[in-house]
């Protein structure tokens, strides 16, 4: 945390952000970025709530989701604007992008460890999990990390990527429909990788 902290990460604990718990975006992170973004173009707080709705709508299977809305985030999509009220007029069609790449300090990054999650397919009682860190730029949970102790034999950072690509994959798959990578590490090896690749294709 403090390496991120270092780096101008802004460092959070799950308790400290409020959320449903079947809500892995930071719905207001994403609303406050989009609206000092496009201020100039006066994008409404109803057409503000209607791109968070898009984003948490796509769906299909992981990796298909995944795909769809990395292309979105990478690229940018185009958003039909609200009646104008005038004639039934439309407002001149939007694009919209979810991060600014060209000035990067107007990006809001944030680092929450603990962050409880709840699968939204498991019910009110159902399934959760705690991810060890999650990294968020502009509420998006874009890179998920996990750590096991090097000092405990019965622990190894493979048993991260299980952790990671098995149970949460399995019970907490919305957190992935963002996700651009994951890291594991031990303490002292750490490797990055793809949620979709095999375990001897992560990188040191």
């Amino acid at each position: 945390m403090e390496l991120f902290e270092n780096e101008g990460y802004t460092h959070q604990t799950g308790q400290d952000i409020h959320r449903q718990k079947t809500d892995v975006l930071l719905s207001e992170l994403l609303a406050t970025f989009l609206r000092h973004r496009y201020a100039a173009d006066f994008l409404s707080e109803s057409e503000i709530s209607s791109i968070i709705t898009q984003l948490k709508n796509i769906s299909g299977s992981d990796y298909d989701a995944n795909k769809r809305m990395l292309d979105l985030i990478c690229n940018g999509f185009t958003f039909r604007r609200e009646d104008t009220g005038t004639k039934g007029s439309w407002q001149k069609d939007l694009f919209i992008q979810l991060i600014d790449f060209e000035e990067p300090e107007r990006n809001f990054f944030e680092i929450v460890n603990q962050v409880e999650i709840q699968g939204r397919e498991q019910g009110i009682h159902g399934m959760r999990r705690i991810p060890d860190g999650i990294v968020y730029v502009n509420g998006l949970p874009l890179v998920v990390l996990e750590f096991k102790s090097a000092i405990k034999e019965n622990t190894t950072i493979e048993d991260a990527y299980k952790q990671l690509t098995i149970r949460y994959r399995r019970d907490i798959p919305e957190l992935f429909k963002y996700n651009a990578f994951v890291v594991i590490s031990d303490g002292a090896n750490n490797k990055i990788g793809s949620l979709f690749s095999p375990y001897e294709y992560f990188y040191a």
